[in-house]
């Protein structure tokens, strides 16, 4: 069933949407994530995507007990953001994420992702968060040579599943890139959720006709641009 998916990115205690992944760069902020997130699923979410943001600049979780709370509503939730450890990993995954998003992690420490994606059968996220058409890592700082397609191609064998992010484009609320979205789901096999720039309906409409998944919606949905209710007929 292709999903739509809100984010939670947290910073600093709070819920906050970045432009462009920039950490000073701050375009919303509010209060007691653990009540936003329950307004989501009040709403009708089916899933929740949380990013601990403190966590991907500084290499290390930092709102685990916040994502704990979160991790008891009823649905199901992905966990990202800083987890450069696979115990840690694993750890999420033992207190009830359903999914957890690798992302350094996955472009540096292939062989060990790759088994770790193969004892926990879809329930890892490869993250494929690209800039200027290449691997951004370490909260999206850092550029690696590497295509989106051929770090996704490293794991597509297994059963996983992919969270594809334009950075070039998140958190601008200006329209997605459709030909960027299409190199990479059209190309692979396992399933692929798109994030980064989408503002409209016809965007998730187009990235659902492209194939995708789902979509992970911020900035769209918290500034007021989208309606949740009316996304969520777009839901198959």
């Amino acid at each position: 069933m292709f999903r739509i998916i809100p984010a939670v990115d947290l910073k600093n205690g709070k819920v906050v949407r970045l432009r462009q992944g920039r950490e000073r760069e701050i375009t919303f902020e509010a209060e007691n994530p653990v009540e936003i997130a329950k307004n989501w699923v009040k709403r009708g979410a089916r899933s929740l995507h949380v990013i601990d943001l403190d966590g991907a600049f500084k290499g290390k979780l930092k709102h685990e007990n916040i994502i704990r709370e979160i991790l008891k509503l009823p649905v199901d939730i992905q966990v990202g953001g800083g987890i450069r450890d696979l115990k840690i990993a694993e750890r999420l995954l033992n207190i009830g994420a359903k999914r957890v998003i690798l992302g350094t992690l996955a472009a540096l420490r292939v062989n060990d992702v790759r088994g770790f994606a193969e004892k926990w059968s879809n329930r890892v996220m490869i993250a494929i968060d690209s800039k200027a058409g290449k691997i951004a890592i370490r909260g999206w700082k850092e550029e690696l040579k590497l295509k989106p397609v051929d770090l996704a191609k490293l794991y597509d064998d297994l059963e996983v599943s992919f969270l594809y992010t334009n950075v070039d484009v998140e958190g601008l609320g200006r329209g997605i890139d459709t030909k960027r979205i299409e190199e990479v789901v059209c190309k692979i096999e396992r399933p692929v959720y798109v994030a980064g720039g989408i503002s409209s309906v016809e965007d998730v409409k187009l990235i659902r006709e492209i194939g995708a998944a789902g979509v992970v919606i911020g900035y769209a949905l918290y500034s007021g641009k989208l309606k949740f209710e009316d996304l969520l007929k777009l839901e198959t």
